[in-house]
């Protein structure tokens, strides 16, 4: 028996049915990112998925979550802490090389 390698896209094919995704996953949570380092600053903004952690959004400004302190409102937090509601993050990276 020969098999034909075809396309599944012919007139009979039908369209896949549409996805319905609950509200919570197409909102996102606005983050804006000081970093502060030796009395100059740079402010980046982002807007990521409920749940996504300090140290993804610390990365997707360039800087390395280890070698960084972060705030929230003046208090430290954990590099895992998830970010569900919006927030202004003040980086502070604790380290340079050289």
């Amino acid at each position: 028996m020969r098999m034909h390698r075809g396309s599944s896209k012919g007139a009979g094919a039908r369209p896949p049915p549409p996805e319905h995704l609950p509200l919570s996953a197409s909102a996102l949570v606005a983050v804006e990112v000081e970093v502060a380092r030796a009395g100059r600053s740079s402010d980046h903004a982002r807007e990521v998925a409920p749940g996504t952690l300090v140290k993804e959004v610390v990365r997707s400004v360039g800087e390395a979550p280890e070698g960084c302190a972060v705030l929230i409102d003046g208090v430290s937090v954990p590099l895992d802490t998830p970010l569900d509601r919006p927030v202004r993050l003040v980086v502070v990276p604790t380290f340079s090389g050289g």
